[in-house]
């Protein structure tokens, strides 16, 4: 990580995540002495819930996140969205996620999906709260979707739809989430959409544990590896990496609204 004055926030961290369970501490004391100071941490499962509210409340910079991920929409139940509604009118996350369409999984159940994301997104437009999108061959979809139950927007995580797309999300208030897959050198559609999108719409994110980035390929992702996707995005954009974290760390403030 180059000495950086601002800190960096990472998006899309799921930090509560059993594989951190060894050395969590130690990952978060990394993170802060790389500058690397904010992480936003979204739910997957209701039974998670708790646990990721607890580490939220115990560990300073990171924001927490409360949703049903489509990925485990055969483990949801629809009691769980009356009590996602209850979670957030009581603990006040900053966000409703991780939810989405996944079309890519095999033999997805569709129905089942869109039925939990419309709802989700019509909890999140009740409580005036952005979402964190989870989506997966189902871009189009997504946009139907959001038209029909606007929400205050949100982040598009791990954003790698058409330029046409993005600009379609910008329009209802996203920015973008852009991670490891920006490290490798196979990555040009994405690659090329981080050159030409406009930066205030962009965001930094590591999805850690999953989707690590090229240097450390095969091994567990880690909110400590955002430097080089930092560093990727200052290169492709030929900015310099502070403009790129300054930028991209208040376009998250700007969603959240927190400070």
């Amino acid at each position: 990580m180059p000495n950086l004055n601002i800190s960096v926030f990472d998006t899309h961290c799921h930090l509560n995540d059993r594989a951190f369970d060894s050395d969590r501490n130690r990952v978060l004391e990394s993170c802060r002495e790389k500058g690397i100071n904010y992480m936003l941490v979204p739910a997957v499962l209701r039974t998670g819930w708790d646990g990721l509210l607890d580490l939220c409340r115990q560990e300073k910079g990171l924001y927490p996140a409360l949703g049903l991920h489509p990925v485990f929409i055969e483990q949801h139940e629809r009691q769980e969205l009356k009590q996602l509604e209850q979670y957030l009118a009581q603990y006040q996350p900053v966000a409703v996620g991780e939810i989405g369409l996944d079309f890519f999984i095999g033999s997805p159940d569709k129905d089942r999906q869109l039925y939990f994301f419309s709802a989700q997104l019509d909890i999140a437009r009740g409580v005036n709260l952005p979402v964190v999108l989870h989506i997966r061959k189902a871009h189009d979809q997504v946009l139907s979707l959001l038209r029909k139950h606007p929400v205050v927007g949100g982040f598009a995580h791990a954003f790698n739809g058409s330029l046409q797309q993005a600009q379609q999300f910008i329009d209802l208030g996203f920015k973008l989430g852009f991670g490891g897959m920006l490290t490798y050198e196979r990555s040009r559609k994405i690659r090329e959409l981080a050159r030409v999108l406009p930066l205030e719409s962009i965001v930094l994110e590591t999805d850690a544990p999953d989707m690590t980035v090229a240097a450390h390929r095969g091994e567990r992702n880690s909110p400590e590896y955002i430097a080089d996707c930092l560093n990727m995005l200052s290169a492709l954009r030929d900015e310099e990496p502070q403009f790129i974290a300054e930028r991209t760390t208040g376009n998250a403030f700007e969603v959240l609204g927190v400070v």
